[in-house]
């Protein structure tokens, strides 16, 4: 049996406040070990995927911004898949809308409706930075989207019905991060996630699909695989907008939940070799 690992970053493989995975570095060992490939699944941009790519020394696709774009390493399926464009060393699968599309949204959103939201795409990087408690450099490749617009509404939950009600009157679609809102269009985790599964499964046959998250953004990524996990966000809970009884909840914050999710995992992987 072949096992695929997607996962979330930020508040989920990745410390919340300090932005590390250490606390996960364990099991991410032991998949490498055992050759399972580690999936990133995240609303970050590729240049910020990137970083994680190269001191992970991941060689597989990872899920941009949202389900926005899928980024494979040429060569890497043996099954023939739908290629949008080449980008570097990647074949890619685009499922998202063009940023200036979703910024010229937002835009119209502020300018006619006054919905009081800022975007990344309003600040520089030392806002970002400041906003974020990203490095500069960091906030700098933060900015540097494609398919997703990530950003804060100043108002209350009466505010945040009628800037939903007015995303999807243009068209588009919204996600709610642990820190930002995103508008974005007919894409999410969930719809990547699943293209990447069937591509798995033409190259192997039998696989089993593992997600984990924090937030109500990875509910379709967690509806679309096997074995859906959930961990503990950094105030200690679990999100109490995620009410699916059939998503396993992990106790552990971030990355410390991560660990222990992904060794049980393997633990009963051994149990069932044995």
């Amino acid at each position: 049996m072949k096992y695929i690992v997607f996962t979330d970053l930020d508040g989920t493989l990745i410390d919340h406040d300090t932005y590390s995975y250490e606390a996960a570095k364990p099991a991410i060992d032991e998949l490498k070990q055992r050759n399972i490939p580690l999936i990133f699944c995240t609303s970050k941009t590729r240049a910020e995927i990137e970083v994680y790519v190269r001191e992970l020394e991941s060689s597989h696709p990872f899920i941009s911004e949202n389900g926005g774009g899928i980024f494979i390493p040429m060569g890497y399926f043996e099954a023939d898949h739908p290629v949008s464009r080449t980008e570097g060393s990647y074949d890619v699968i685009e499922l998202g809308t063009a940023y200036d599309t979703l910024r010229n949204v937002l835009t119209g959103i502020r300018s006619h409706d006054g919905i009081h939201v800022t975007g990344f795409g309003d600040m520089d990087a030392r806002e970002v930075s400041e906003d974020t408690g990203l490095d500069i450099e960091s906030a700098t490749l933060a900015k540097m989207r494609e398919y997703d617009e990530a950003f804060k509404l100043e108002g209350d939950e009466k505010e945040a019905v009628k800037l939903a009600e007015l995303i999807a009157a243009r068209g588009l679609n919204y996600t709610r991060g642990g820190r930002y809102w995103h508008i974005l269009g007919d894409n999410d985790k969930g719809k990547a996630v699943n293209i990447l599964t069937r591509l798995y499964r033409k190259d192997y046959g039998e696989i089993q699909t593992v997600g984990l998250g924090d937030s109500l953004n990875d509910l379709p990524m967690l509806h679309a695989v096997d074995m859906p996990v959930l961990v503990q966000k950094h105030g200690g809970k679990h999100d109490p907008k995620i009410d699916d009884p059939g998503i396993n909840r992990v106790e552990g914050i971030g990355p410390v939940g991560w660990n222990k999710a992904i060794m049980d995992i393997l633990e009963d992987i051994r149990e069932s070799d044995r």
